[in-house]
């Protein structure tokens, strides 16, 4: 009878006992359902998710997506998000975010966007499909946290991916919260685990890492404009929703009565925390009077005196930047730490000042908005132009001059411009078109849907399927 050595049995021990500390070791580390201790985890856990996903019909991705919009859309959940939101970040309103976290989880698009292309001819048949990219490394806001969660969430899922979402740390209860909630109601409806993850402790240092991650195929970064420069350094391919400074212009010819009520409407929504909101107004001196009238009918306080303007500019602006503390407070806190006392139900301050004040440059972020007399409504929209700093985001106009009109798109170029209404109808709220958080004006994307986190693949099939 043969034995074995002591030797042969201590390898063999040491072979299986590195196997199984390398499997551990390799293992994505869950905390919660989509929540990882790391950002390798995570996104490991998200490749494996989509690999499985592939092998779902497009019925289970339509099934999976009501499932999300069923239980982001419930009212109790709504209204969580909205009042978490406020009380993590200190930002908005929770009526005005109920009505965004809603308008995501029913307007966004799902599969319904994905079109397939066909040439038919003598040569055969050829295809241009939709095609998920894989794994989607999303960057969120902390000023529409729940809302583009969603938002990515419906779109990246519904193209196929996989999305690891990268949240910004002083929304990291609320998304924590919410991608639980999403997975939950995903698992319920049959889909793979880990299609929609995060960390446990979101930072600059896990974005890195989960930018310069090899299974990551897309980036997609809603944010200021430095988040944004930096995905578009990052080798990969990127998708970027960056800053505006969006301008509106008044005219002449414009219905001052509805124009005045749908500006106020439109940069007091949330707090003006939306980057579609109107954060300053070029108005034809001949109506600017009578604009300043009416927009004193809605909630507004404007802001005279010379001494409490300068008050005002020095606790909001530092250089050529809000001072992050009051972006998204409300209008009768601002007013309060200047020494005004504010009627209630104040939403927005109106103050009147020349075109190179900070007002007008800085994209406050704030319930503050600052009006601009002009000569003509050609100079309105030279200086709307100016004003909007090149990023190509969102502008308005009031007016019923066609050629005006006309005039001001073809100068100004954003990604949305609004005629006649409240610049939160450029995002589908009151105004017709779908809803959108991610609006990539840097990248040309504009308003991000489904198709926007695919690739086009042509399939050709010589010399068959021509029926004509």
């Amino acid at each position: 009878m043969s034995t074995i050595s002591p030797e042969v049995v201590r390898q063999v021990v040491q072979e299986v006992v590195k196997e199984v500390v390398g499997r551990s070791q390799a293992a994505p580390t869950p905390v919660g359902d989509g929540i990882f201790a790391d950002m390798d985890s995570a996104v490991t856990a998200a490749d494996t998710a989509w690999r499985t996903y592939l092998e779902c019909s497009m019925k289970d991705r339509a099934r999976f997506i009501q499932a999300i919009r069923d239980v982001t859309s419930l009212p109790e959940n709504v209204e969580y998000m909205a009042r978490a939101t406020v009380e993590e970040t200190g930002m908005g309103r929770v009526d005005d975010k109920i009505t965004k976290n809603r308008a995501a989880a029913l307007y966004t698009p799902g599969i319904e966007d994905l079109i397939t292309e066909a040439w038919s001819g003598d040569d055969g048949l050829t295809t241009v499909e939709i095609s998920p990219f894989g794994v989607i490394g999303a960057i969120t806001p902390t000023t529409n946290p729940t809302e583009t969660i969603i938002n990515n969430t419906i779109g990246m899922l519904a193209a196929g991916n996989a999305v690891v979402f990268s949240p910004h740390p002083r929304a990291t209860k609320i998304s924590h919260w919410l991608i639980r909630k999403i997975n939950a109601a995903l698992a319920e409806a049959g889909a793979p685990a880990n299609l929609v993850v995060t960390v446990e402790k979101p930072s600059i240092e896990n974005t890195n890492a989960m930018m310069s991650h090899k299974l990551v195929r897309l980036l997609v970064a809603t944010g200021g404009p430095g988040i944004v420069k930096t995905v578009l350094s990052s080798g990969k391919k990127a998708i970027g929703a960056g800053a505006g400074n969006p301008p509106a212009v008044v005219d002449q010819t414009a219905d001052i009565v509805r124009a005045a009520k749908d500006i106020v409407d439109g940069a007091s929504f949330d707090n003006n925390l939306l980057c579609t909101a109107e954060k300053e107004v070029l108005a034809v001196e001949c109506v600017a009077d009578l604009l300043k009238f009416e927009m004193l009918k809605h909630g507004v306080y404007e802001l005279k005196d010379p001494a409490k303007l300068a008050q005002l500019e020095a606790l909001v602006v530092n250089g050529s930047r809000p001072v992050t503390d009051w972006v998204g407070k409300n209008a009768t806190a601002l007013l309060t730490a200047v020494g005004v006392e504010a009627p209630s139900g104040t939403r927005l301050i109106i103050a009147e000042v020349p075109f190179e004040h900070p007002f007008v440059q800085v994209e406050l972020m704030m319930p503050i908005l600052p009006i601009v007399r002009v000569k003509n409504v050609d100079e309105a929209i030279d200086l709307a132009v100016k004003a909007e700093h090149g990023n190509r985001h969102t502008a308005i106009m009031h007016s019923s001059d066609v050629n005006a009109l006309t005039r001001m798109a073809k100068r100004i170029q954003t990604t949305i411009f609004v005629k006649n209404g409240p610049s939160y109808a450029g995002i589908g709220l009151g105004g017709e078109g779908y809803t959108t958080f991610t609006i990539a004006g840097p990248t040309g994307e504009g308003l991000t849907s489904a198709r926007s986190f695919a690739r086009r693949r042509r399939c050709v099939l010589v010399g068959g399927m021509n029926v004509r």
